[in-house]
């Protein structure tokens, strides 16, 4: 009896360890901007289509542009931040995680933010970022001349804020 009490503890245990290792990351934490970062390298549109307009190389001399993102309803949490380089002909995402770049330029790099209802409505593809900027549910600092040359990718790039798994309950 005591051996099968001992398996039944054991086999829980596996099981709730499972489940929390395949519990998706906090949306906007660190751990979610590295899946972000390997789901940009996986979209076509933004690894060619960047490199096509010319976006990839208004990088302030730096070899990266640094995009920044963060939800306004978790005002305590850190911001991430992507960096995208040229790599191989391709815009790569080659850093994703926590925001390294402390001073961003505002001629080269990215700051979005939204409330966490507005960034799952626009990774739903509810609407795109025309919309979301206009109505004021994405609120962007950078380069907007270079941005609106490059709606198609961005588009993409808010997508992809809804097909990396997150959890959205919590803040960061």
């Amino acid at each position: 009896m005591k051996r099968l009490s001992c398996l039944v503890v054991a086999v829980a245990s596996l099981a709730t360890s499972a489940v929390f290792a395949q519990a998706p990351a906090v949306a906007m934490s660190t751990p979610w901007a590295q899946s972000m970062c390997s789901a940009w390298n996986a979209d076509a549109t933004l690894t060619d289509k960047l490199v096509e307009s010319g976006w990839i190389k208004n990088d302030a001399g730096r070899g990266f542009k640094a995009m920044q993102v963060y939800r306004a309803d978790c005002p305590k949490s850190a911001r991430i931040e992507m960096q995208i380089a040229l790599k191989e002909g391709k815009a790569q995402c080659t850093y994703g995680g926590g925001a390294r770049t402390a001073q961003l330029d505002g001629h080269a790099d990215y700051l979005m933010w939204a409330q966490s209802p507005h960034w799952r409505e626009m990774g739903a593809g509810q609407y795109g970022p025309m919309r979301a900027m206009m109505f004021g549910a994405l609120q962007f600092e950078g380069p907007k001349m270079e941005a609106m040359g490059n709606m198609g990718p961005f588009a993409n790039f808010l997508l992809l804020v809804g097909k990396v798994p997150g959890d959205w309950s919590s803040c960061p």
